[in-house]
């Protein structure tokens, strides 16, 4: 296995699931990586299916907010984040698209530091042409509110700040699906529950 691909299985196996559906995904991403060395999007959208994707959450702490993006080509509001490229270390892919998409230098969140909290295996939206599966991994980078970011409005029609309560609040169907399973995972305070399995929708971009 090449470097880069024990790298990602190191990330993976250090992901401490937090409930049955992330057991699985885990699982299934490991027994995905046992069997293939080709785990890099090559042609746009879907070559190879599956292919690796480094999710980020900038988290304001203090605030008790996430930073999320209302995405042109889903219409979902999802973390920030993009593809791994051919032999790029996720954290790097982390890296390269915060300064990509926000205009901002990544701070690691100093509970997670450079490492994956949370990990999904989903299919994304759209036709049978371009529908895929992608294998996610989920980092946390330290945020402020008042930080001046400079959105790629070719990307998303904007972004927006988020508390836990107004997530449990929103129409999840407009929503990265195991986004509240994610801030279990992380949670911002006490108060930040997941959605029950039931809840969570089965498509995103």
């Amino acid at each position: 296995m090449p470097g880069a691909a024990r790298d990602v299985v190191d990330l993976i196996e250090g992901i401490e699931p937090v409930d049955e559906l992330a057991a699985e995904h885990r699982s299934a991403a490991l027994q995905w990586l046992a069997g293939t060395n080709d785990i890099y999007r090559r042609v746009k959208p879907r070559t190879p299916s599956p292919h690796l994707v480094a999710y980020f959450l900038l988290v304001d702490r203090d605030a008790n907010r996430v930073l999320l993006c209302d995405h042109r080509l889903s219409s979902l509001w999802l973390p920030t984040g993009g593809h791994v490229e051919p032999g790029e270390h996720p954290a790097d892919t982390v890296r390269r698209e915060v300064v990509e998409e926000l205009g901002v230098e990544a701070e690691f969140d100093t509970a997670t530091g450079a490492r994956p909290f949370f990990l999904t295996v989903t299919e994304t939206v759209g036709g049978p042409d371009v529908r895929h599966t992608d294998v996610s991994l989920w980092f946390a980078l330290a945020g402020r509110t008042d930080h001046r970011l400079t959105p790629d409005d070719r990307e998303f029609f904007g972004v927006r700040w988020w508390s836990p309560s107004e997530l449990r609040a929103a129409d999840l169907t407009r929503f990265e699906p195991h986004l509240l399973r994610a801030l279990h995972a992380l949670p911002l305070t006490a108060g930040a529950q997941a959605a029950p399995s039931s809840a969570v929708p089965s498509a995103r971009r």
